[in-house]
């Protein structure tokens, strides 16, 4: 990565009309619009998603987060009465989870909560939710186990009185069809609470199309946490400390890797969550910017300066301004051509963030390591 001394965090901002903010999914996944930056040439083009497959070549890797969201948001009430929402940040064993916690005050340690008590009063069904117990707190989380339900687990009580975690720039209650569209199609692994939301884009038939063209597909693991909502709060970025979630890349998505590179074809990275795997297997190894087999949190923070050591390309969402994750495109398109793109896009009414369109991303070669 190259040196830099400071990074002002007004250099990612820009003025976003509301009413681009996308507060639903479009009826069909592969109706989204595409904007296509090419991170040399600063050139734009304006696409349909369904249009991806001109992009590929035969040999090229597409690399998924299958990591599945999970209804994490509960409410529920404190033995005192007073109401209370809670957001699961992680599912620690069968037994008890990590939250964050929204009350006028804080649940004091081996307090017992109420969740799951807003049960739909015109469903006839009686259901007064379940019991946790607050064993104390891991900065700025809250430590809970269940309560005389043995017979029960995390997973499974969340299933039943949880709710999707709808960013909260999606202002409105979640809805039955959110546990459907705020969920990757091919979602496998339980565990992320906010979408990998490039891969949104995606249906069955588009991927079918893309392997019969000859596109390899490959796994990751990203457990998405709620820290991807959360704002930088430093004037110079370099003082940001990002967010540790769970990653797995595995041995035989390493293995399809080095064949592509090895065969002069890109790995492309389905969304941000997937290069931040990627990219965090490459720089923990053994071996000097060489992807090797990662088990394990990452806090990987990238910003313009990093050079990509595996990704060649990349498909993501539009992001908020001020995010970690617009300064990740910016390292890797170059910030002045991502502020182009933004721009574009704005001007020609893309949809944005989580329920919004789409960008295919070429890098620009200063940012990649050389193959």
């Amino acid at each position: 990565m190259l040196k830099y001394s400071a990074m002002n965090l007004s250099e990612f901002d820009f003025e976003l009309p509301d009413e681009l903010i996308a507060q639903y999914p479009l009826e069909n996944r592969t109706d989204s619009r595409l904007l296509c930056l090419d991170g040399n040439s600063g050139h734009l083009e304006d696409r349909i998603f369904k249009s991806l497959p001109e992009l590929l070549q035969p040999g090229d890797l597409l690399v998924f987060n299958n990591t599945r969201v999970i209804p994490a948001r509960l409410f529920g009430k404190k033995s005192t009465g007073g109401k209370l929402e809670v957001l699961v940040e992680r599912v620690l064993d069968e037994q008890s989870f990590l939250a964050q916690i929204r009350a006028s005050k804080s649940p004091k340690e081996g307090s017992v909560l109420e969740l799951g008590t807003d049960s739909d009063p015109d469903s006839g069904i009686e259901d007064l939710g379940f019991k946790v117990r607050m064993l104390g707190r891991q900065g700025d989380l809250f430590h809970l186990q269940l309560i005389d339900e043995k017979e029960q687990t995390v997973f499974g009580l969340l299933d039943r009185f949880g709710h999707m975690p709808l960013p909260p720039y999606v202002e409105r209650a979640d809805e039955k069809t959110d546990l459907q569209r705020y969920q990757t199609v091919y979602a496998k692994e339980k565990g992320a609470v906010a979408a990998p939301t490039a891969g949104l884009h995606f249906d069955e038939a588009l991927l079918s199309r893309i392997g019969e063209m000859g596109v390899e597909i490959a796994w990751v693991t990203l457990h998405v946490g709620a820290g991807t909502f959360q704002p930088v709060r430093v004037d110079n970025i370099l003082d940001h400390k990002m967010h540790s979630e769970y990653v797995d890349v595995c041995a035989e998505t390493v293995v399809k890797i080095k064949q592509t590179h090895a065969s002069g074809r890109r790995v492309i990275a389905v969304g941000t969550t997937a290069m931040r795997s990627l990219e965090s297997a490459s720089l923990f190894g053994k071996e000097k910017d060489i992807i090797e087999e990662f088990h394990g949190d990452t806090d990987i923070f990238i910003y313009p300066g990093y050079r990509f050591k595996t990704v060649d390309a990349m498909v993501t969402n539009f992001h908020l301004p001020e995010s970690t994750l617009i300064m990740l495109i910016s390292a890797f398109a170059g910030l002045d051509n991502v502020k182009k793109a933004y721009q574009h896009a704005i001007s020609e009414k893309y949809r944005f963030f989580s329920y919004g369109d789409a960008m295919f991303i070429s890098p620009q070669r200063a940012a990649v390591i050389a193959r």
